[in-house]
């Protein structure tokens, strides 16, 4: 019987390093201490941000210092928690982290309405009498595009102090669909049983066996089908507080406010779905040739995750997996190779699918910290293009950190997403390059065509769902499950006409944690797309544009998204990128029926 592990049984190397934040919990406890009684040391600026450029930079620098030590404190628990999300402990101290944090941004919430106290000129005059302060030109800049939507320092403190609280709809949703959730033990065609979880589900979805794949597909959507209710309740708790908090702001929808934070105009998102839109059929002709490849009369919903080879595909362990996707970096640099190898032996990377371990994968850290990734290996070639992706944040992460100081270190996700998608790419065409294996080749051309499927397609399907259902809310309409399944079903019919949709896949909405991070999933679309466009300038021009692309990444959070790809050569203002990506993708589907004899 196949059985996912305990934490305890897998092996310290395919664990990440955790302790390199703090040796024990108890230290984790004393820097929380620490930086909790220090918190108050920001009141005696209240009202004083602006007296002069001597006292903003003091406490610039003291907001900096206690950021820094919170950001840690968060990060660990957070890790932890992640770690077996049924350990009570470590959910006790995420909570409590996260009420840190709460109280943090309450503490440091007066600074931005009182800085928009002063206009550009004043603000130039306290740079000319305190150079230290030009680090901060940018930043300065954001905060006064920001003040139409800035409220008093009262109501910046109260909303600042209800982050926790907001949160919460995020926070259930996690629980229930990590913690509490178990799903059935099914036996496969050879006579193992095998337990579903979140994070083997689209493996065992892949399986040759049509009724095995029909079985998993139907025991997995009914177990969503018994908390249809619960789910409903926080998806449109979360998606009301995105509209609340959007108008608690002045802004007129909750997906400007979203995009607004990034400076990133709303038509990039119009752009997207509509160029999506007038591109189904590309979508529905890789359909067409799954139902094919599958021989079969009409292809079902159990059928999408299957390849076009018309088996699982080779196993790529976890090792191999590293050596691969180093190797497929050296465009990049050697620099960036090199670097991006030390971290994997550095334990960067939590490797396998433990029982109770958040599903999915993610690359998380701090300025003061090494990168973390979290990922559920599962010996394939979409596990290795995950590590490959989650790879992209890190080594953005690391360059960031390398040349900018700490408030220009984050970055936005609008590129974030395009640093981890032009590893996948590079990785793509590496292997249909350089290794002599037919049989993999032949299921890198088909992960390729199932990434642009899964990302470009599917991201924003994704994405008009998550317009639409704030759009039902901020016209005061009813979001109950029913109107879920309904606008999620239509979307579904629309994508894959060629496809029989049923009533289960109109509830695939129930298992996306990202429906609870307002109007996030579009920059994968739009993160894949430049991607692609950045990938082929390398490939053409060589180390000019590698050197373009790795100081897009070191600008970090200097500049707006918008200017930080246009250093690497894209405009993400026009659809070009995205219609440029989807003709590769519409070219390779009829490669690969040429190349299965599907045509």
């Amino acid at each position: 019987m196949s059985t996912v592990p305990e934490r305890s049984d897998i092996e310290e190397e395919y664990k990440w390093d955790l302790e390199s934040i703090y040796a024990s919990d108890e230290d984790w406890e004393a820097a929380f201490d620490s930086v909790e009684s220090r918190l108050g040391e920001v009141e005696q600026y209240e009202g004083r941000v602006t007296e002069s450029p001597e006292t903003l930079l003091e406490l610039l620098e003291l907001e900096e210092e206690l950021m820094r030590e919170v950001s840690k404190v968060v990060s660990y628990a957070r890790l932890r928690s992640a770690e077996d999300t049924r350990d009570q402990e470590y959910q006790a101290l995420s909570a409590k982290a996260e009420n840190l944090s709460s109280q943090a941004s309450s503490a440091v919430s007066f600074v931005e309405p009182e800085l928009q106290e002063l206009d550009e000129a004043e603000l130039d005059e306290f740079v000319d009498e305190e150079p230290a302060l030009a680090e901060y030109e940018h930043y300065f800049d954001d905060v006064l595009r920001s003040k139409p939507h800035t409220r008093s320092a009262e109501v910046e403190e109260l909303l600042a102090d209800l982050s926790d609280v907001t949160g919460a709809a995020s926070d259930v949703y996690s629980m229930l669909a990590n913690a509490d959730m178990t799903f059935p033990t099914v036996e496969k065609p050879d006579g193992d049983a095998v337990e579903i979880t979140q994070g083997n589900f689209t493996k065992l979805q892949k399986h040759t066996d049509r009724e095995f794949r029909r079985e998993v597909y139907e025991q997995f959507y009914g177990e969503w089908a018994d908390v249809r209710n619960s789910v409903g309740a926080a998806l449109k708790n979360s998606t009301k507080k995105d509209v609340k908090l959007a108008r608690a702001r002045n802004y007129d929808t909750a997906r400007e406010a979203a995009l607004d934070g990034p400076n990133v105009p709303v038509e990039v998102y119009d752009n997207l779905l509509e160029t999506v839109r007038d591109n189904l059929d590309s979508l529905q002709k890789h359909a067409e040739l799954k139902r094919k490849a599958l021989d079969v009369d009409e292809l079902r919903m159990w059928d999408l995750y299957m390849s076009v080879t018309g088996d699982e595909g080779p196993e790529v362990e976890w090792e191999q997996a590293v050596e691969w996707v180093t190797e497929a970096v050296a465009p990049l640099g050697e620099e960036y190779q090199q670097r991006m190898a030390e971290g994997l032996e550095s334990r960067w990377v939590d490797v396998y699918e433990n029982r109770g371990k958040r599903s999915g994968a993610f690359s998380a850290g701090t300025y003061d910290t090494q990168p973390f990734i979290m990922m559920n290996y599962q010996d394939n070639i979409e596990s290795m293009f995950t590590l490959a992706h989650e790879l992209g944040h890190s080594m953005h992460s690391e360059l960031s950190k390398e040349e900018q100081p700490w408030q220009y270190s984050s970055y936005d996700i609008f590129t974030a997403e395009v640093a981890s998608t032009v590893n996948e790419t590079l990785l793509t065409h590496y292997l249909l390059e350089n290794v002599d294996d037919d049989e993999l080749k032949r299921h890198v051309l088909d992960q390729y065509l199932e990434r642009v499927r899964s990302t470009l397609y599917r991201q924003t399907m994704f994405a008009d769902f998550e317009l639409q259902i704030h759009q039902v809310a901020e016209e005061g309409g009813a979001l109950t499950p029913d109107a879920f399944d309904e606008i999620y079903g239509d979307l579904k019919a629309e994508f894959y006409a060629n496809a029989e949709v049923d009533d289960h896949i109109a509830r695939e909405w129930m298992r996306i944690p990202h429906f609870y991070y307002s109007y996030y999933v579009y920059q994968y679309s739009t993160g894949i797309s430049a991607a692609a466009s950045i990938v082929e300038r390398i490939r053409e021009e060589g180390e000019e544009a590698a050197a373009d692309y790795r100081e897009a990444l070191r600008m970090g959070g200097r500049a707006y998204p918008i200017e930080v790809l246009e250093t690497a050569g894209v405009d993400m203002t026009s659809p070009e990128p995205i219609q440029d990506a989807l003709s590769v993708y519409d070219e390779y589907v009829d490669e690969m029926a040429e190349l299965e004899g599907l045509n």
